[in-house]
């Protein structure tokens, strides 16, 4: 199985989205499952996890109601208030349906640098660990010094880094971002997505050797069997397309045996999510 980790859906005549950035944008228009679909096909990807893009349980269901109607969305990581004295009915609701797989929220939008660690915040994600839902960490480097003190308090947890905690690739620079990550990784329960990448580089002139130095690193510190690539498609598009997303990680990560390419493009993320259910019916599908 080849598997996107990481890829959202929206449409601007169902919701309001505070971060789509304004017209002219490539991104300000509808991206639906009819626009991804026949690119996984085109790539030999047989399905797709497709992750929040609002904070909204309106959106989620969508979502859900999306990955119903199509095979090849083999889960999804939807949102949910962590805080809310009603989590554990709401996260009755979604895992009644069988793709709901994991959850996330954007971190690094939180005015508090440490709103991680809010004991309302670790409480509803100790919930998460109670019924054993992931959670997808959207992060920026100086949250990663918080990931280890996070596992502490909920040592169940498991947790996927997105996009590698968006370092500043287009400065070149490694240096804090470099030593919290290695720290992070030692956490047992703690995986991390190679997604987004391009997204922090220079979107005009990228190259795969801007990649390398990141990549590099994150495989050193990281066994392979705990990452995951993902596309971060629509929001790759200012920067690059999907097939140039996939074409700059095999290039940046080359060479790697091809027992952990394969595990990275999509056996990793059979695991992590547990999609064996949605894999038996994609098989029928892509």
């Amino acid at each position: 199985m080849r598997v996107d980790a990481h890829q959202h859906f929206w449409d601007l005549d169902r919701f309001t989205y505070a971060w789509m950035p304004g017209p002219p944008s490539r991104l300000r228009r509808n991206f639906l499952p009819r626009n991804l679909e026949p690119i996984l096909r085109a790539h030999r990807f047989d399905g797709s996890v497709v992750v929040q893009a609002n904070t909204l349980h309106e959106e989620t269901r969508w979502l859900l109601d999306l990955a119903s109607e199509h095979v090849f969305i083999l889960g999804v990581v939807g949102w949910v208030d962590l805080t809310a004295a009603d989590l554990p009915a709401r996260l009755d609701e979604f895992q009644k349906h069988p793709k709901f797989k994991g959850v996330r929220h954007p971190v690094h939008d939180e005015p508090d640098p440490e709103w991680l660690l809010r004991e309302p915040v670790i409480e509803g994600l100790r919930e998460l660990a109670r019924r054993g839902l992931p959670y997808d960490l959207l992060l920026q480097p100086r949250h990663l010094p918080l990931v280890p003190r996070l596992a502490d308090r909920v040592p169940g947890l498991r947790m996927a880094i997105d996009h590698i905690a968006k370092p500043p690739i287009v400065t070149g620079r490694l240096n804090g971002w470099a030593d919290d990550m290695a720290r992070a990784a030692q956490v047992p329960n703690l995986w991390c997505k190679l997604s987004g990448m391009i997204t922090e580089a220079d979107h005009a002139h990228w190259q795969p050797s801007d990649l390398r130095p990141y990549l590099k690193h994150v495989l050193r510190v990281f066994p392979p069997d705990r990452l995951m690539f993902g596309s971060d498609w629509p929001v790759c598009l200012p920067a690059g397309t999907w097939k140039r997303v996939l074409a700059g990680f095999t290039q940046a990560t080359s060479p790697i045996p091809t027992e952990i390419r394969n595990a990275i493009l999509g056996e990793n993320a059979m695991k992590f999510y547990g999609l064996e259910k949605a894999r038996d019916a994609a098989s029928g599908g892509l």
